[in-house]
């Protein structure tokens, strides 16, 4: 048990840490940013590459936050719904409950009854990463390239450790980390549901959330607005963000598929009695 709760926490917290570490190393202490972004950058036009094409940035930066909103829209909905099954009596709600039966709502409601938890999370998940994103968007004010003095802007481009504030707002600048690549990332969230139930899929779901966070930071780097490790570091904060608010709400059991694990009891909910000819 032991030997497994190391492993644990080495694979979700330790290798993290490496890898924040590796990326301050290799961007934030050398000028590897600078170097991306001059590369993509066209001195005769003074502009990124489809900096200002408005079809992309309707594809990837209007379009592409469908789906992290609809997902956290459904998880509020859900959750919101996933109370209202249990408030029904089997003696008091015959006709109500019949005609939902009839409908096919009620298994729907019964089923988000019983992944009321798995919706609460995503829901606290998807507000918590957010609010850790804006904090150090605030707590940093770190321009974008194109607003530096480096790519036509009148401000100074800085590491986000220079100019971070642990209590207070550090200014107006908001690009560190990338909030787009975040958007993309928080559907890591999947994966910490898939993972308490021991989904064999739940990798696919993490692969799906890292190459959709990658894919929304690297556009915008495209265009300028981000340099490539604002899109890391959005990924680092993210995992952080979820990792630990999935371990408050399901605990590690849950999470670490070398337990093994007893059925979980399931929710009590109402069932439809029928009603005897006589009390028609």
């Amino acid at each position: 048990m032991h030997n497994s709760r190391n492993r644990f926490y080495f694979k979700h917290v330790g290798v993290p840490l490496l890898l924040a570490l590796i990326l301050f190393v290799s961007f934030d202490l050398t000028g590897l940013d600078v170097i991306l972004s001059d590369w993509m950058y066209n001195t005769t036009t003074q502009a990124f590459p489809l900096q200002h094409n408005k079809l992309f940035e309707t594809i990837t930066h209007k379009w592409a936050r469908i789906i992290p909103n609809w997902t956290g829209e459904a998880a509020i909905i859900g959750a919101l719904l996933s109370f209202i099954w249990p408030r029904f009596k089997a003696e008091k709600h015959v006709k109500m409950m019949a005609w939902l039966e009839k409908i096919r709502v009620a298994p729907l409601l019964r089923f988000l009854t019983r992944h009321r938890r798995d919706l609460l999370f995503v829901v606290f998940a998807f507000s918590i990463t957010t609010g850790a994103i804006h904090y150090f968007k605030s707590h940093t004010s770190i321009y974008c390239p194109i607003e530096t003095t480096l790519y036509g802007g009148i401000e100074k481009q800085k590491e986000w450790f220079e100019n971070f504030n642990l209590l207070h707002d550090a200014g107006k600048g908001r690009c560190w980390p990338g909030g787009h690549a975040s958007g993309g990332f928080t559907m890591m969230a999947l994966f910490f549901v898939a993972r308490r139930y021991r989904w064999r899929h739940a990798r696919k779901l993490m692969g799906f959330a890292l190459v959709l966070g990658m894919v929304y930071g690297t556009t915008r780097v495209l265009q300028g607005w981000h340099f490539m490790s604002h899109t890391f570091w959005a990924g680092i904060i993210v995992w952080f963000s979820m990792f630990l608010t999935a371990l408050a709400f399901y605990g590690r059991a849950r999470l670490d598929p070398g337990i093994e694990l007893k059925p979980a009891p399931k929710p009590r909910t109402p069932t439809l009695v029928p009603v005897p000819q006589a009390q028609r």
